[in-house]
C-alpha cells in the first residue's frame, strides 16, 4: 500500500510540474507583452512552483530510500526537508517578488496592452493548473475515503507533504489566477493600473499565507509529530492482539516519514521466563511488529512493576491490523 500511495504521489508531482513549466512560459509571455503586474506576479508565482516540484520530486526519492545501519528508521524524514525548501522558495521566489512588484507598480501610469492576449493566456493557464489540480484532489479525495475524514482535513493533517504541497499550490494558483483576471479586467475598464498592481500584491499575500502553512506543517513533523489517538488506539489493539503481550503501560508512536512510524512500547509479557528469554521474546516480537508496512522501527521494554495498563477505546480497526494515516 505505502508502495503504491508513493506511486500517485510521483505521479501528482510530475503532473503538476509539467502544468508549471507550460503555464509559467506562457505567462512570462503575456507579461512581456502586456506589461501587465498582476501576470508578472502570476508568471513569478508559476516559475517558483515548477522550481519546488522538483524539491518535491527529491523528497519522494529520497525518503524511499530503506534503513540501513545508519539511519535505521530510514529516510523518511528527507521528505520534509525537501518539502521545507519548496515551502521556502514558494516564499522567497512567489511572495516576495508578487508583492514587491506590486508595490512598486501602484505608482506607474504606463498603460497596459494586448488584454485579449492576457485573456488567452490566464484561460490556458486555468486549464492546465486545473488539470494538476484534480489530480492532487483525486489523490486527496481518495485518502480521505480510507480515514472516513473531510478531503481538506486529509490534506491538513497528512504526513504526506508532497500531496499537501502540491494540493495547496494547485488551489493557491487557480486563485491567483482569478485574482489576475480580475486585476487585468479592472485595468481594462477604468484604465487606472492600480487594479493590476494591487493584484499581484494579492496573489503575493496569498502564496505567502500558503507559505507559512506548509513550513509550519514540515517543521511539526521534522521535530517528530506523534500518532494521532485514533492511530495509537489501533497501534494499541494491534499489541494487545499480540499472543506474547498481556498488557502495556506505555505507548509513543512518532512519524519519522510518510505514514512511517518509530513505535516505543513498555509491555508485560504473557508468563514469567526468564530474563534471558524475555529478551529473546522481545527481539522476536519487535521482529515481528516490524513486518507491519506502516511500522519502520519497534523499541519494546519491559514494564515498570505496578505500573497501571492503557486501555484502548472502541474505535475502528482495521482487521488486517494495518495502521491508517489518519488525522
Amino acid at each position: 500500500m505505502p508502495a503504491q500511495r508513493e506511486s500517485s504521489s510521483l505521479l501528482t508531482v510530475l503532473v503538476a510540474f509539467g502544468a508549471n513549466v507550460i503555464v509559467a512560459i506562457a505567462k512570462t509571455f503575456a507579461a512581456i507583452i502586456t506589461g501587465s503586474a498582476s501576470l508578472v506576479a502570476e508568471a513569478a508565482h508559476s516559475w517558483a512552483d515548477a522550481g519546488n516540484e522538483i524539491f518535491l520530486i527529491q523528497a519522494e526519492r529520497r525518503a524511499a530510500k530503506p534503513p540501513d545501519g545508519a539511519h535505521p528508521s530510514g529516510y523518511g524524514r528527507e521528505a520534509y526537508v525537501w518539502s521545507l525548501f519548496a515551502a521556502v522558495g514558494l516564499f522567497t521566489a512567489g511572495a516576495v517578488v508578487s508583492i514587491f512588484h506590486g508595490v512598486t507598480q501602484l505608482w506607474s501610469d504606463e498603460p497596459a496592452t494586448d488584454y485579449f492576449i492576457a485573456y488567452i493566456v490566464l484561460a490556458v493557464s486555468f486549464v492546465f493548473e486545473g488539470i494538476s489540480f484534480v489530480q492532487s484532489f483525486r489523490q486527496a479525495r481518495n485518502r480521505a475515503e480510507e480515514r472516513g475524514t473531510g478531503t481538506l482535513e486529509t490534506v491538513l493533517n497528512t504526513s504526506n507533504p508532497t500531496l499537501r504541497a502540491v494540493f495547496a499550490e494547485d488551489s493557491a494558483a487557480l486563485v491567483g489566477l482569478l485574482i489576475a483576471f480580475l486585476g487585468v479586467l479592472l485595468h481594462e475598464l477604468t484604465g487606472n493600473a492600480v487594479y493590476d498592481a494591487i493584484g499581484s500584491i494579492l496573489v503575493g499575500v496569498l502564496l505567502a499565507i500558503v507559505a507559512f502553512v506548509l513550513i509550519d506543517r514540515n517543521r511539526r513533523f521534522l521535530l517528530g509529530e506523534p500518532g494521532s489517538e485514533r492511530v495509537t488506539q489501533t497501534v494499541l489493539g494491534m499489541l494487545l492482539q499480540h499472543p506474547e503481550i498481556d498488557k502495556v503501560t506505555y505507548l509513543h508512536l512518532e512519524y519519522v516519514g510518510p505514514e512511517r512510524f518509530y513505535l516505543v512500547a513498555a509491555v508485560d509479557l504473557v508468563g514469567n521466563d526468564v530474563e534471558s528469554d524475555v529478551a529473546a521474546d522481545l527481539a522476536a516480537i519487535e521482529a515481528e511488529i516490524e513486518d507491519n508496512e506502516y511500522i519502520t522501527e519497534v523499541v519494546l521494554t519491559l514494564s515498570r512493576p505496578g505500573a497501571a495498563p492503557l486501555r484502548p477505546d472502541a474505535v475502528d480497526r482495521p482487521d488486517d491490523t494495518r495502521i491508517a494515516d489518519r488525522p
